[in-house]
């Protein structure tokens, strides 16, 4: 199942956004089960948040990848949302 993990990073985060960007993106491939990803962005063209789908058997598991993100562990983000999703097009 894909699963869409959509997060938001507190005000004025985006130096713990940057501190932790090596070890995240370390993360999404040593894990394995990251389809696609990026950053949402600012009008300034600044990182505030993420978009990540996963690839995974249960959302418990998809629950566990985000708790075990770098960033989440940093305490990056305001708001984590999962939710089942389902590829249409692309």
């Amino acid at each position: 199942m894909r699963v869409a993990l959509i997060c938001t990073d507190k005000a004025g985060a985006l130096q713990t956004r940057l501190d932790n960007r090596a070890a995240h993106l370390g993360y999404i491939e040593e894990t394995g089960v990251v389809e696609m990803a990026g950053p949402f962005l600012n009008p300034e063209g600044q990182m505030t948040g993420s978009l990540v789908v996963l690839n995974v058997e249960t959302l418990a598991e998809a629950q566990e990848w985000a708790a075990g993100d770098p960033y989440a562990r940093a305490g990056l983000f305001e708001n984590v949302t999962l939710s089942e999703w389902k590829k249409v097009v692309g």
